[in-house]
């Protein structure tokens, strides 16, 4: 039997910020199990991750949460071919305890070690349902800390077109939503509460950073809303807890519509450059309803029109199903990594 013809099963582990996760997924499409332990109520009261907390949460949960994936997908070890670890980028502290983990097990039960960048993995969440991708594709991953542009060519053919050069837009509905008093995480309370609102109530700066720029950048946005709510250079008072709802729910939505325009019109400007024919949005912020219909639009708008494809909403947040299938395609290629791999914050 030749490579092509076995079937791959790849044990993945995610442990890039404040979700542990595991998933077994056979041949980067057949998900097997899914498991996430989610850390959101030991953050909640801080606004925020806090990675000293994060990183003891993952060693609690790090071997539990990878033997539920192998109990729900009825496999040991023997029936695994290969284990992927996200190793970067994100909180060094946290990658830390899945690199150690995924090595740990790839010396003790024999079985090669795959490196998996978090971001791509994002993009690969969707691409779990297709058969085939149209090329060129713009692909655009919105999380809590990245905002970014690529050209793929393949899921192992990245080439960054531009990033956040400051705030990323999750972190940007984290920090509003702790000045107008809502939830954590803020991506859902900012959604929840713009619903009710008017999105041209308040005309919020939309940064592009120049005509050519695929860049982006959310703190301006962050301070004109900082400074909305408590007055020019915060020499006012805090008037969020005297605002009625209907204002808050305004200026959510003005927070949201102004982002969203910016996402929208530098993937627009993106896919144009690049002459793509496919739109490709993963991340934890790609699961806002009001951006996947106001992408979905501008896609359909385009000439000729774009074909977009999204992370389905189960894996837009992190999860270990977009690191197995994306060390799918890196098994086929023969890209392995040694017992030597360390995390890395950036990437």
């Amino acid at each position: 039997m030749s490579l092509n013809d076995k079937h791959i099963t790849i044990l993945g582990i995610e442990t890039s910020c404040d979700e542990t996760a595991a998933a077994v997924v056979i041949d980067g499409r057949d998900v097997r199990s899914s498991v996430v332990a989610s850390q959101t109520d030991l953050h909640q009261k801080y606004g925020g991750v806090v990675p000293e907390i994060a990183s003891r949460a993952h060693i609690e949960n790090i071997y539990p949460v990878i033997s539920e994936a192998l109990g729900r997908a009825h496999v040991g070890p023997d029936e695994i071919d290969a284990i992927a670890i996200a190793n970067q980028p994100g909180l060094t502290i946290a990658l830390v305890v899945g690199v150690t983990a995924a090595k740990t097990l790839s010396f003790a039960w024999g079985k090669p070690l795959i490196a998996i960048n978090h971001l791509h993995a994002h993009l690969q969440s969707a691409l779990l349902g297709e058969e085939q991708l149209e090329l060129p594709a713009v692909a655009l991953v919105v999380s809590g800390g990245h905002t970014s542009l690529y050209d793929c060519q393949s899921p192992l053919e990245l080439t960054r077109l531009g990033a956040t050069t400051d705030d990323a837009a999750g972190e940007a509905f984290d920090k509003v939503a702790t000045i107008l008093r809502l939830p954590y995480p803020g991506g859902p309370s900012i959604e929840k509460a713009a619903r009710s609102g008017n999105p041209k109530a308040i005309r919020f700066p939309r940064s592009m950073l120049g005509r050519e720029s695929l860049d982006f950048s959310f703190s301006g946005l962050k301070t004109a809303v900082l400074y909305h709510c408590r007055g020019q250079d915060m020499k006012g008072a805090d008037r969020v807890a005297e605002m009625s709802a209907q204002e808050i729910a305004d200026i959510a939505a003005s927070f949201q519509a102004a982002v969203i325009d910016v996402l929208v019109k530098k993937t627009k400007r993106a896919a144009d450059r690049i002459g793509a024919r496919t739109v490709l949005l993963g991340g934890g912020v790609a699961a806002n309803s009001p951006l996947r219909d106001a992408l979905q639009r501008a896609c359909e708008k385009n000439r000729p029109p774009l074909r977009l494809l999204v992370a389905p909403k189960q894996y837009c947040t992190d999860n270990a199903v977009m690191v197995a299938s994306l060390a799918f395609h890196k098994y086929r290629a023969g890209l392995f990594a040694d017992l030597a791999l360390e995390p890395s914050a950036t990437g």
